[in-house]
């Protein structure tokens, strides 16, 4: 039995277009547009109709970077796999891609294994996965082109964290060149790792040991300095290059200049660096542990620089960098000693409205919202058009928008699976209504009506965004 439905009567807005306009969906797919009223959109019929009347029909998100029970400093990310992909669902995300993890001595195979069982049958939306490369050896190498083959085409490196994921200049060079061969996108976590841990050692032995310090010592030159490496050791290797949460406006101007040069570089950025500042780590009480993330949050002056980054193209995604640990009983391990804050911070269901909100703002116009969050997360990461975008053939992947309703972000309201919110009474414009998962109602006026294990394993394709 096919089943069919319809959304009648809303602004459908993708990436290229903004329509007025009925969207008839088929056995999970999008199967037709028609503009509103007109004898095409009239004829059809349905199980199901959803009135979109004064609404935004847009196409559900994609989160191209999510951390879901992350083993980090002696814990674990305090969202599952099904707490976390419910609350991506109320925040309007349809589509995680998360990170699957080496360790060392161990075999991607292993760490992809272990992965995949963690998420299984346990999703309320659909998934993917990078694969986070800790130790680059000639074994790795090979199963790196398997990897490809199977649809996971996208590996991160870190120039951060030694003793950890940390890789070393040759080793990175190695994983780009066999990316330049298999097609596989590098991914780079750009710090100065070994620079940062003298600065955080000096740091300790001065007695500086409060939230704010751990900005201090992870300082923006760090971050730029590793962007310009990373950008060469691509160049050398022929190889493209992803930069990921980029904070600091010495940074952005590094990516900037690269792509001036025709490089395949890109940049995301996250919702953290737009809206919060060193202001929030320096709060007293240890509250500003709360913000502890790497890369760290940095003084407001740098935000000019990122939204104007997201404006010219020079960053082309949003991600969340979603990495929650709790205050109590995890961020409090720091106390006394910021380098052993767990590092993350949660953000999966604030994504969509705070990228709405900057819209509304005058940040960014409603079709770069969508292309920022949506569509080119799924072309950089080889979902695209079956994620990311509304038309024929499409994931019926479909959040109703209110642009018009006012919420109050509150951990009291949040469906997060952490103690606090990063945005603790901020006032935005926006929220979620209605959210489809291939067809199927995952929030339904603004009540879960999903369900753990809808959400099905994504393979994807290379890159699609390269010059």
């Amino acid at each position: 039995m096919s089943s069919r439905t319809v959304i009648r009567s809303g602004l459908v807005i993708t990436a290229s277009d903004e329509i007025h306009a009925d969207v008839l969906i088929e056995d999970g797919r999008i199967v037709a547009l028609a503009a509103t009223g007109t004898p095409a959109a009239e004829s059809w019929t349905a199980e199901k109709t959803i009135d979109a009347t004064g609404k935004y029909v847009i196409p559900g998100g994609v989160d191209a970077h999510t951390h879901m029970e992350l083993p980090f400093g002696g814990t674990f990310a305090s969202d599952t796999f099904e707490t976390g992909t419910r609350a991506a669902a109320w925040g309007g995300t349809t589509t995680i891609v998360d990170f699957a993890v080496q360790s060392v001595g161990h075999s991607l195979r292993e760490g992809l294994d272990a992965w995949n069982a963690k998420a299984d049958g346990q999703c309320a939306i659909d998934y993917a996965f990078h694969m986070i490369v800790s130790d680059v050896n000639q074994e790795t190498l090979k199963e790196m082109d398997l990897l490809v083959e199977e649809g996971v085409t996208s590996f991160k490196q870190f120039m951060a964290y030694p003793g950890v994921f940390y890789s070393d200049d040759g080793q990175i060079l190695r994983a780009m060149q066999r990316s330049a061969e298999n097609g596989g996108l590098i991914m780079m976590h750009a710090e100065n790792g070994i620079a940062i841990d003298v600065l955080v050692e000096q740091a300790l032995a001065r007695g500086e040991t409060d939230p704010r310090f751990h900005g201090e010592v992870r300082k923006a030159l760090l971050e730029a300095e590793a962007t310009h490496r990373a950008i060469k050791l691509a160049q050398v290797a022929g190889a493209p290059l992803y930069v990921v949460h980029v904070s600091a406006q010495e940074a952005v101007a590094e990516l900037t200049r690269a792509r001036d040069e025709g490089l395949n570089v890109f940049g995301e950025t996250c919702p953290q660096y737009l809206f919060l500042s060193t202001d929030n780590l320096a709060e007293p009480d240890f509250e500003g542990s709360k913000y502890v993330c790497s890369t760290p949050l940095r003084p407001k002056e740098h935000q000019a620089a990122l939204w104007r980054g997201l404006r010219t193209n020079d960053l082309q995604v949003v991600s969340t960098d979603h990495c929650p640990f709790c205050f109590v009983g995890q961020k409090e391990l720091g106390r006394g000693d910021f380098s052993k804050i767990p590092n993350g911070l949660p953000g999966v269901e604030n994504r969509m409205d705070l990228l709405h909100q900057a819209v509304v703002d005058g940040h960014i116009s409603r079709r770069r919202w969508i292309e920022i969050a949506c569509a080119t997360p799924a072309r950089m990461f080889g979902l695209y058009p079956k994620k990311g975008t509304i038309a024929p053939g499409a994931d019926a992947d479909i959040v109703i928008y209110d642009p018009h309703a006012e919420q109050v972000m509150s951990a009291e309201t949040h469906h997060m699976n952490v103690d606090y919110s990063a945005y603790e009474g901020k006032r935005v414009t926006g929220q979620v209504e209605t959210v489809l998962s291939r067809g199927e109602p995952v929030i339904t006026e603004r009540e879960f009506t999903g369900r753990a294990g809808h959400g099905v394993y994504t393979p994807r394709s290379t890159c699609q965004y390269l010059l």
